[in-house]
């Protein structure tokens, strides 16, 4: 699947830690936003399959969602999973900053690289706690059919 460079972004905002986000933020100077909408916490319904490949199934999911409008009246949107508003609050702002030609060169640059590696050491930590789960089963021979 293609996905335009702003859902790569948006994608991005949406897996990174809240606080790779705000980190990566206090360095750049930015402009006055407003919050337009939310944030706000609610269920949408989602639609899925069992291990990416079975049985369809459909469910509810608990999101975050954040308006922001700049001064210059980009608006920014975000849709966090889980309740985080703060969160989907950085990642509207991201997504408004991005928008703006004098920002995104330098989010590129600078934010990019640290919510990828944010995201990479997140998707590791959920490995290395699944593999303290694993469970191998095995066979004993037991002798009795010689």
């Amino acid at each position: 699947m293609n996905m335009s460079l702003r859902q790569e972004r948006m994608r991005l905002l949406a897996l990174a830690p809240e606080t790779s986000l705000d980190e990566a933020l206090s360095g750049i100077s930015l402009p006055g936003y407003r919050i337009v909408r939310g944030p706000e916490t609610g269920l949408v319904m989602a639609r899925g399959r069992v291990g990416n490949v079975g049985d369809v199934f459909v469910g509810e999911v608990l999101v975050t969602r954040c308006v922001v409008q700049l001064e210059e009246k980009t608006l920014g949107h975000a849709w966090i999973m889980g309740e985080s508003p703060r969160h989907a609050e950085l990642a509207a702002l991201c997504d408004a900053l991005w928008q703006q030609e004098s920002y995104a060169a330098l989010l590129d640059e600078k934010l990019r690289p640290c919510l990828e590696q944010a995201i990479d050491e997140k998707r590791k930590a959920a490995a290395r706690d699944a593999a303290g789960t694993k469970v191998n089963f095995f066979t004993f021979v037991r002798g009795e059919d010689q």
